[in-house]
């Protein structure tokens, strides 16, 4: 069983005396450097001028700075930017700021598992991962709780990489939920695994594939909506709070049974062997060169990909039927 991390496993004393730099004005940026600082945390926030997280950081409170200011000043040096830059920061702003008794922090393992950053040993290097968006974990704070954390320590130059690392999480309300310990290489590896096969990868097509084969058949691509698409956020939510069991006790007798008879039949063995060979290019390192070499040469086939995404009958269709859903809209 996994070790888990509550309140009374942190102390904020910790990180007493520290500054904290948050990288990247994102969604989990924003939730998490808005956390530490209502917990009486010293934080500063890098972000490109102009763009609307800088903004956004203004809003609220915020006098944000360029990311070599945020390294050279900051005690406790936390990477929120997207995967596929933070290479190029650490390398631009934050290596040459690294100085011993410093700490850098990820919320992902990616670029650490896979050596796109290689700090140097006289620093520690830890994980502190929201299990859930920024909105959330702010929403979750704000409301005296929080959301469940994985930590993970990767170099623990100081001796007390651990302590610095849940009294992080104890200041973005981690601790209330439970940490719990992993490693870069098991966050990384499972965290891309679940992206492709299931989460993101396999429910899109799944989703596709379901409206393809009604429409084909003649149904009408609304109601094929309706049935592959729209419904699925009900069932996700019966297992969000209730486990698959649960949500199979909470739909009707006749949904419970086709699953059990048929589910088996579109997830079968062939599936589980396609998802093996996946997880195995995610641990050899296949997936992260692959992704690596996509963004160096400008991203021909995630934008293809995105184009005939965004063009996909589904889409056209979706579009015009969340017009007829108000509670949809933003306020």
């Amino acid at each position: 069983m996994a070790k888990i991390y509550y309140d009374k496993d942190a102390d904020l004393k910790d990180l007493e005396g520290k500054k904290i730099a948050i990288l990247g004005y994102g969604i989990q940026g924003r939730g998490q450097a808005l956390n530490l600082r209502d917990s009486g945390l010293n934080v500063i926030v890098s972000e490109l001028e102009g763009n609307p997280n800088y903004e956004q950081a203004k809003k609220d409170g915020f006098t944000p700075v360029d990311a070599v200011t945020a390294a050279k000043e900051a005690d406790i040096i936390q990477v929120l930017t997207q995967d596929h830059v933070q290479a190029e920061i650490y390398k631009k702003a934050i290596k040459k700021n690294l100085k011993k008794g410093k700490s850098l922090v990820f919320s992902h393992g990616f670029n650490i598992h896979f050596e796109q950053i290689v700090p140097p040993e006289f620093i520690d290097v830890f994980m502190i991962a929201p299990k859930g968006p920024g909105a959330l974990v702010r929403r979750q704070y704000e409301e005296g709780k929080g959301v469940p954390c994985l930590v993970a320590i990767f170099q623990n130059a100081s001796g007390s990489a651990l302590k610095t690392a849940l009294a992080y999480a104890k200041g973005i309300g981690g601790t209330r939920a439970g940490v719990i310990e992993t490693t870069f290489k098991e966050e990384t590896e499972t965290d891309l695994f679940g992206e492709q096969a299931v989460l993101c990868g396999g429910a899109s097509e799944l989703i596709k594939a379901g409206f393809e084969t009604l429409v084909e058949a003649g149904y009408q691509p609304e109601i094929a909506y309706f049935e592959c698409l729209h419904e699925l956020k009900l069932i996700v939510d019966l297992i969000y709070e209730h486990g698959i069991q649960g949500m199979r006790k909470r739909v009707s007798d006749t949904a419970e049974y086709g699953d059990y008879s048929r589910g088996k039949k579109i997830i079968n063995e062939k599936t589980r062997k396609i998802m093996r060979k996946m997880l195995e290019e995610i641990q050899s390192g296949k997936f992260a060169r692959e992704w690596i070499r996509e963004n160096k040469k400008g991203r021909p086939n995630f934008n293809k990909w995105r184009q005939e995404g965004e063009t996909h009958q589904v889409e056209q269709v979706g579009k015009q039927l969340r017009e007829m859903m108000p509670w949809m809209k933003k306020a």
